[in-house]
């Protein structure tokens, strides 16, 4: 997958290869299915599900962003329900996303959690990892933010997870591990036009 500016333009053009590719997907997955129960059923019955699923997604993700955390009921009520666990997965995020704002860290970690257990998309799971050890940061939890910023190898996510390595390294009063980490992170393809300002910080 490309290189995106942000983590929310990576989280949509996730969503937009969904709505695109997301029932050709499904349906191959099944293939193997099609001689034993007939392929025209499955065929049917899968396009039904997906169609269903990015219907409902469109439905509980316009709720969040009219209603906020005010709608997480219905958010949740969709991820327990929807048998198409890809939109649950990106549902889980964008409900995570909006416990951030409203500043509810441990239910955000608790959806964060849950979508990474439930998914093998090599594309989310580091933004699912680093976002997770923001959390952990910000809630103190130093260490398991490390642990969990060890868990992502993508090269294209050199640059972020050693920033945040620098970030956690300040908050814990390591100035010389923060340094190094910024000075790792501003090499990096992904490096943070901030970085720069971070180091001069260090060097007052």
């Amino acid at each position: 997958m490309e290189l995106y500016d942000t983590e929310e333009q990576q989280v949509e053009a996730i969503k937009d290869w969904w709505k695109e590719n997301g029932k050709a997907v499904i349906i191959g997955a099944v293939v193997g299915l099609g001689g034993l129960f007939g392929w025209r059923y499955y065929q049917d019955s899968v396009i039904q599900a997906s169609e269903a699923a990015s219907q409902s997604y469109t439905t509980a993700m316009n709720a969040l962003q009219d209603k906020g955390t005010d709608a997480q009921a219905d958010v949740k009520a969709f991820i327990e329900s929807n048998e198409v666990k890809e939109y649950s997965v990106l549902a889980a995020l964008q409900l995570a996303k909006a416990q951030v704002e409203a500043q509810d860290l441990s239910a955000a970690l608790e959806q964060l959690k849950w979508a990474q257990s439930n998914t093998q998309d090599a594309a989310l799971l580091p933004l699912i990892s680093y976002r997770i050890a923001r959390i952990e940061t910000e809630m103190g939890n130093f260490d398991a933010a490390t642990a969990e910023l060890s868990n992502v190898t993508d090269t294209a996510w050199t640059g972020r997870i050693a920033e945040l390595r620098g970030d956690i390294a300040i908050r814990q009063g390591d100035k010389d591990a923060a340094y190094a980490a910024y000075t790792e992170a501003q090499q990096a393809a992904d490096a943070s036009p901030t970085l720069q300002m971070k180091l001069d910080d260090l060097a007052k």
